[in-house]
């Protein structure tokens, strides 16, 4: 199996504002109007994207959420991932997104539009590359980057998880 560093190195990732490497790699030239997208999207929006993601080590994902739906794809490495998934009514859903079916682990984790979602490495001795797509596509107009305070008045049944993974 390659180290972390390889793929880091072979696919040109960068550091990914929540936590981990990314690149994007994919982002369809067919495009949604704004008047052909649900009234959440205030512009143009790609039909799809994707990037390459991966986690190494004590890397994680900090809590954020998109306005679209994300899935999710296992490709290599040492460790599966732990999703932690809160919807907006405060329900925690946590998935294993691997190479194990044994372990309750999936290849594919989907995750709805609007709902919370932090990631972390079942083993922080190793990595784990996935692979994210986005419908509609990705957009910096739609990502937001939940703090400790915010999500804690919100869910403060989740105020021990949220110290893990939002950003100090």
């Amino acid at each position: 199996m390659k180290p972390a560093r390889y793929w880091i190195e072979k696919l040109a990732l960068t550091a990914h504002p929540e936590g981990g490497w990314f690149k994007e790699t994919f982002r369809s030239e067919d495009e949604f109007a704004t008047q052909q997208l649900p009234e959440r999207y205030s512009s143009p929006r790609n039909a799809s994207t994707c990037i390459y993601y991966l986690l190494n080590q004590t890397d994680h994902s900090c809590f954020h959420r998109l306005q679209s739906d994300e899935s999710w794809h296992y490709y290599a490495g040492g460790s599966s991932i732990r999703l932690f998934i809160i919807s907006a009514e405060g329900k925690l859903e946590t998935k294993l997104l691997g190479n194990d079916p044994e372990n309750n682990e999936s290849f594919q984790v989907h995750i709805p539009r609007n709902h919370w979602f932090a990631a972390e490495l079942t083993n922080q001795n190793d990595y784990a590359l996935v692979g994210c797509t986005v419908a509609p596509g990705f957009n910096f107009e739609d990502f937001e980057m939940g703090t400790f305070q915010q999500l804690s008045n919100n869910f403060p049944q989740h105020t021990e998880l949220l110290k893990q993974f939002t950003l100090k």
